[in-house]
């Protein structure tokens, strides 16, 4: 099985780190911290501006930088099928 991995950055240290994808919509990624027991899911949402998601992960925020238009054309190229009409 091949996970989904996405690169997002830590804002107090600027370090960049590879989550795992748990689900991924237009409004909304889950995505896990970590590995084994040592692991922690986390929701990234969008910003106000929608050129970003942003979540909290133990207290420190992390930020995915896609904007949700190219989180919803990845969405769109996996499966064409699945196009549905947008809420935003």
């Amino acid at each position: 099985m091949n996970d989904e991995k996405i690169a997002v950055r830590v804002t107090e240290s600027g370090q960049t780190m590879d989550v795992v994808v748990l689900s991924k919509r237009a409004d909304r990624i889950q995505v896990v911290v970590g590995q084994g027991v040592h692991s922690v899911s986390c929701d990234l949402t969008p910003t106000r501006s929608r050129q970003a998601y942003v979540g909290n992960v133990m207290g420190r925020e992390i930020v995915y930088e896609c904007s949700c238009d190219d989180v919803q054309a990845q969405l769109d190229s996996i499966n064409p099928g699945l196009k549905k009409s947008r809420r935003f």
